[in-house]
């Protein structure tokens, strides 16, 4: 039931806050706690409107030495090609160098469905 936005809600229908978990082994805590960048600026890792061509490459070289560092760098690169994130420095890869990699990524599983299906077909037939 949706009600205006000048009502408030019934009570019933809030729903509860669920309690924070705390991890209970290290491979439970979230990557990005440990992440290096969240002790950096993130004007570093995402570019201001209308930034000169020079200043990018700049700003992003300085991200990605940040990232050179970080602990965490493949979960974050990981987490940025699965999202996919359009913007910004993410685990050392820029927004281009991402869309680089998921374009070959597409490629390559397209390769395998490819040599899976002709393997399926070769043993039907045999």
């Amino acid at each position: 039931m949706l009600h205006p936005p000048h009502q408030s809600l019934p009570v019933t229908a809030i729903p509860a806050i669920p309690t924070q978990r705390v991890p209970t082994r290290d491979s439970e805590v979230p990557w990005h706690t440990e992440a290096v960048c969240r002790r950096d600026e993130a004007g570093l890792f995402f570019a201001p409107s209308k930034e000169p061509t020079a200043a990018r490459l700049s700003r992003e070289q300085a991200a990605k030495r940040v990232c050179a560092r970080c602990p965490v760098m493949v979960e974050c690169r990981e987490h940025a090609l699965l999202q996919p994130e359009p913007y910004g420095v993410w685990g050392g890869l820029t927004a281009a160098e991402r869309r680089v990699v998921l374009a070959r990524r597409r490629r390559r599983d397209v390769e395998l469905q490819k040599s899976a299906l002709s393997v399926t077909r070769i043993a039907a037939a045999g």
